[in-house]
């Protein structure tokens, strides 16, 4: 699967746009199956790097990079795949599923 599309090139806000957003969109996720593990996606810097929130040890706000979602292998050689049924929601949506606040989660 390809992670990213041009039209969701596109759609993605550039990195740094929404960072004084008191509650920023995320447009798209990533997850790796039979993880705890998804990447939450708010900017996109049109190459390689992303900012957004992360599950999975310690939930929180951080870059990661294209580039590693793609040479990511999870269980039984599983790759990260992309959401396709997502729909945009707001940050502080997201950090009610895993019981976090807006005030404790730091970059």
């Amino acid at each position: 699967m390809k992670l990213i599309t041009e039209e969701l090139r596109k759609q993605l806000p550039p990195l740094y746009s929404q960072e004084n957003e008191k509650d920023p969109t995320i447009i798209c996720r990533f997850f790796l199956p039979l993880t705890k593990w998804a990447w939450y996606v708010t900017e996109f810097d049109g190459k390689d790097t992303f900012f957004g929130f992360v599950s999975g040890e310690y939930p929180k706000l951080g870059y990661f990079t294209l580039s590693e979602l793609e040479n990511a292998e999870g269980p039984y050689g599983l790759g990260v795949e992309r959401d396709m049924f997502f729909q945009p929601i707001k940050l502080s949506e997201v950090k009610k599923e895993f019981g976090e606040n807006g005030d404790t989660i730091n970059a």
